[in-house]
């Protein structure tokens, strides 16, 4: 505990990670004794009452934290929820329950589920060896007969079903389904279904007070005061919350169209009764429907209706392609092929824009074929939506994004038109964004940065898909700011844990001062890297800036609640600075990071209307990223290519080379596409 002691006084400690390690182990063991689920850092003790139902068998288990859990009891009853079927005779046996856990009620054991059995309960047979016979003295008898004539059980919804093997491969052991139950606090860990996930999302929202009982409760049944281990070590677990000093910075004011400026309330505003700084003109554009729900021509006069509100003037569309019946029977990529195809031989020309409207509202397969064939092979900016509603709130969001993807301005900060720029940017700054979107195994990682242009205006990223790109975003900066060369280059990097802060110094800093010294070899811009952490488990109950108690002694980091939580506790956003050239004090970096890019992008990201959790480029680089992984996401990818990463590939802060992603369209390479 003394490693741990004297970090927190800001003094050197070599052991401090590894005390902290065994502090976890500590406090996990003690978790593991009661009998909890443990789930990386979280634990999840086995009370009902933190059960919540989210259908298909699957149970929302709410602790602290949340986490999906199998629902317990009889197997049949799970697979029939699971597999969405009324009886046993409809289920999928090849969807089997492997390697989950079951206590059955003939033994009262627990085993684990092996897989089932080739021939149902009454055919299924194995050898029973006679009581007190020598070996090879027995029968062979069905599992039914077995649990007939020597457990006096008489089987009723299971002899025609497959048996649950509890056995090794060449050892089987079975049981009867309606025999066995699942046991409590088995994660499940298969995908969610839309209306599960939906179900989690609204079930597992816990308003402060709620959470702080929580948290409150779950300090006294871990029971920290008795265990041993604890104890012997000298470690005791205080009971109360901590208390932290904390600072709430303003919300600066925002400018929308015909020079009226308001300040936000509570992180949220809305565009009612004003209009966009820059609207754009929607003059050749078309519908593209993949849907047989939507009411196009319902949809089309709302948009134009809230265009004309908004000051976005919308021509109606040169016309509405229906996808034809036949068709939705095909592969995705076919569908899109075809509709594309269809749309060249009636369009004049390439159109402005193309509204889309998807079959499904999440998770289509035709919105990553769709997208790519649109922003790479053709160069159409294109916008997909799903509505199940269409209201003027629905359509006005829609056409926020529209008009930030046609190169328009929805608001700004009212500073940027102020006479004197702020501190830190009198001179050319760049603000990078950085970050990775981690594909699913077997496939590429895709990184991706975004980039403030037109200087001063802070607030108009472009985007580049590839970290080997920076040269055409620094080119960008160049051309949109008077042909003037950053002198400060701000870079905000999301998606590393600690352990990985020297790479992204040591290589992924090189590689930008690198494509400088490309440009140009006497160049050298002055540098800020700040890491932007979303993935911890501190929590606050109000939007504030902490730079104090629960940070570093020593290092220049702190937590920033920029959004408003709407319910419940808020994960704030944990900055870290790793390097700074550019001498700001602790509260200069503080305002610039709310004032300047939080809140630049929080208020004045494109996109919609309330504060987000992070800074915008960060943001803005992470949509980008996810986008590119939609365009690969169908691609068919060689073991080769996805082990050594091709000819073309790239390498991210250490990592394993990723493959060459498709380039961008000059179209649409300098728009916001990723909105």
């Amino acid at each position: 505990m003394q490693a741990i002691a004297n970090a927190l006084r800001g003094q050197d400690s070599d052991h401090f990670q590894e005390a902290v390690r065994v502090l976890d182990i500590i406090i996990r063991q003690n978790a593991a004794k009661q009998g909890c689920l443990l789930v990386r850092q979280s634990f999840f003790h086995n009370n009902p009452r933190n059960f919540i139902e989210l259908g298909g068998g699957v149970l929302g288990c709410r602790d602290v934290s949340t986490t999906m859990i199998v629902k317990p009891g009889p197997v049949l009853n799970f697979l029939m929820e699971n597999q969405n079927v009324k009886t046993p005779y409809q289920i999928d046996w090849n969807k089997d329950a492997k390697n989950l856990k079951v206590e059955t009620y003939a033994s009262k054991m627990e085993y684990k589920i092996t897989g089932l059995s080739d021939k149902p309960c009454k055919q299924q047979t194995f050898f029973l060896k006679s009581k007190g016979g020598q070996d090879g003295d027995g029968e062979e008898i069905t599992v039914y007969e077995y649990f007939a004539q020597h457990k006096h059980m008489q089987l009723r919804d299971s002899a025609d079903f497959p048996c649950i093997n509890v056995g090794k491969p060449k050892k089987p052991s079975y049981f009867p389904l309606e025999l066995c139950n699942l046991v409590s606090l088995q994660r499940y860990t298969k995908a969610l279904s839309n209306l599960q996930r939906a179900s989690l999302v609204e079930k597992s929202r816990q308003k402060p007070q709620e959470r702080m009982s929580t948290l409150r409760d779950a300090l006294k049944s871990s029971k920290y005061e008795a265990d041993m281990m604890l104890h012997s070590s000298g470690i005791s677990i205080g009971t109360e919350f901590m208390q932290v000093e904390g600072r709430v910075l303003s919300a600066p004011r925002l400018k929308v169209g015909n020079g009226e400026d308001f300040s936000p309330r509570n992180g949220r505003w809305n565009f009612n009764n004003k209009k966009l700084v820059e609207p754009v003109k929607l003059e050749h554009w078309a519908v593209v429907n993949f849907s047989a729900r939507c009411d196009v021509r319902f949809l089309v006069n709302t948009m134009i209706k809230c265009g004309g509100m908004k000051g976005i003037s919308i021509n109606p569309p040169f016309d509405v392609f229906e996808e034809s019946i036949q068709n939705r029977r095909e592969s995705a990529l076919s569908r899109v092929e075809k509709m594309f195809e269809y749309i060249k031989s009636k369009l004049p020309g390439p159109p402005q824009f193309l509204l889309c409207i998807l079959p499904e509202r999440k998770n289509s397969d035709i919105y990553g074929p769709w997208k790519r064939k649109n922003l790479s092979d053709v160069g159409i900016v294109t916008q997909c939506i799903a509505p199940t509603k269409v209201n003027d709130q629905y359509i006005t969001n829609v056409l926020l994004k529209i008009n930030t993807k046609l190169d328009g301005t929805n608001s700004l900060l009212m500073v940027e038109h102020s006479p004197s720029l702020p501190f830190g940017f009198q001179v050319p700054t760049l603000i990078l964004g950085m970050d990775v979107s981690h594909g699913s195994p077997g496939r590429s990682d895709v990184p991706s940065i975004a980039a403030s242009r037109k200087w001063p205006l802070i607030s108009l990223p472009s985007c580049s898909s590839v970290l080997n790109h920076q040269k055409e975003l620094l080119l960008d900066f160049y051309t949109t700011s008077k042909n003037r060369k950053p002198e400060q280059i701000i870079i905000f990097r999301d998606g590393v844990s600690e352990s990985q802060f020297n790479q992204v110094l040591n290589v992924e800093l090189d590689q930008i001062i690198e494509a400088c010294k490309f440009l140009d070899e006497s160049w050298c811009p002055k540098f800020m890297v700040i890491i932007a952490q979303k993935n911890h488990h501190t929590k606050f109950f109000s939007g504030t800036i902490i730079d104090n108690k629960v940070c570093h002694p020593k290092n220049n980091d702190f937590y920033l609640c920029s959004h408003a939580g709407m319910i419940g506790t808020t994960r704030p956003t944990h900055y870290h600075v790793l390097y700074d050239e550019l001498g700001f004090s602790a509260d200069d970096l503080q305002e610039l990071v709310h004032s300047f890019i939080i809140c630049v992008s929080i208020l004045v990201y494109q996109r919609s209307t309330t504060a987000i959790s992070v800074v915008a480029p960060v943001c803005y680089a992470h949509l980008a990223a996810a986008q590119m992984s939609q365009f690969i996401k169908f691609d068919e990818i060689s073991e080769t290519a996805s082990s050594q990463g091709g000819s073309g590939g790239v390498t991210v802060a250490g990592a394993v080379p990723v493959q060459e992603l498709p380039r961008l369209h000059e179209s649409v390479v300098n728009s916001m596409f990723f909105c």
